[in-house]
């Protein structure tokens, strides 16, 4: 045996040997019944910086462009996609899988939220049937003529991440951060997981960038001036948005009818995902 394969780990994703032993990722099946163009996984590096708002405007765009846009929420201790979308009803299954539910415009959506008897019920799981859930929402669930699929990722680069890069084929990555100081550290972080994980970066999306003064229209920089620019230069990645606070957006998402929210601020973060 070759001093090459001897310290082989058997691990390609995080190997960058171009080695004879080297194979293409073994990815969990999808429901023969699925139907799936693209996978976007939105993630972030740490809580609180809106990952699942991103996730439920880019789907919410990726509709209005006339594709079909799908939402497996993979935070499953911290779910909360049905909540922004007003989504109350119970998945159910047959003899080809499970049936994801419908938003109103027609997103389909699976979620562990949708399998509890109540929804502030908490999901006291240990890691390995977290992970097991996240693999079904692939594989048994019946994903309809889908265009797009995002990937409502929970925050960190801990087994979740990991299981959705080695089971799921994903296409790209979306990185969600804000504009303090902190969190750039953390986007270090999720960008170099990325490269690790050999997953393409579409971009960078920073939330609650600003605010507008109703009366003169002028930017209030709450958290300072941000960064995430610099950052996205620094590893030549582009930014594609920069989202304010918007109360009306707020009370849309509290309301569950994000669906009837209008921004542009992600349309250059939809047709990049689209024109991928």
């Amino acid at each position: 045996m070759s001093t090459e394969n001897q310290a082989c780990t058997h691990d390609c994703h995080t190997c960058g040997s171009d080695c004879s032993a080297r194979t293409a990722p073994k990815y969990a099946e999808l429901n023969p019944l699925s139907k799936i163009r693209k996978v976007i996984a939105v993630v972030s590096g740490k809580g609180g910086v809106g990952k699942s708002l991103v996730s439920s405007m880019l789907a919410v765009g990726v509709q209005r462009a006339g594709k079909h846009a799908a939402i497996l929420d993979a935070d499953i201790t911290g779910a909360s996609i049905p909540k922004v979308f007003g989504v109350t009803g119970r998945v159910f299954g047959n003899d080809y899988g499970l049936i994801p539910v419908r938003t109103e415009t027609g997103i389909q959506m699976m979620s562990v939220n949708l399998m509890l008897e109540n929804e502030t019920d908490p999901v006291i799981w240990r890691s390995p049937m977290i992970t097991g859930v996240v693999k079904q929402f692939w594989s048994e669930v019946v994903w309809d003529d889908v265009d797009c699929l995002l990937i409502d990722m929970p925050p960190g680069t801990g087994d979740v991440p990991l299981t959705v890069f080695q089971s799921i084929p994903v296409d790209g990555i979306v990185i969600v951060t804000s504009p303090q100081d902190l969190v750039s550290m953390i986007v270090r972080k999720a960008v170099n997981m990325a490269n690790m994980m050999q997953i393409p970066i579409i971009g960078l999306i920073e939330n609650m960038s600003y605010a507008v003064c109703p009366d003169c229209g002028k930017k209030i920089m709450i958290y300072g001036e941000s960064h995430t620019a610099e950052i996205a230069g620094e590893y030549h990645l582009p930014l594609l948005a920069q989202i304010p606070f918007d109360p009306a957006l707020t009370k849309c998402c509290d309301a569950g009818q994000i669906e009837a929210h209008h921004s542009d601020a992600l349309d250059y973060a939809v047709t990049s995902i689209l024109g991928r």
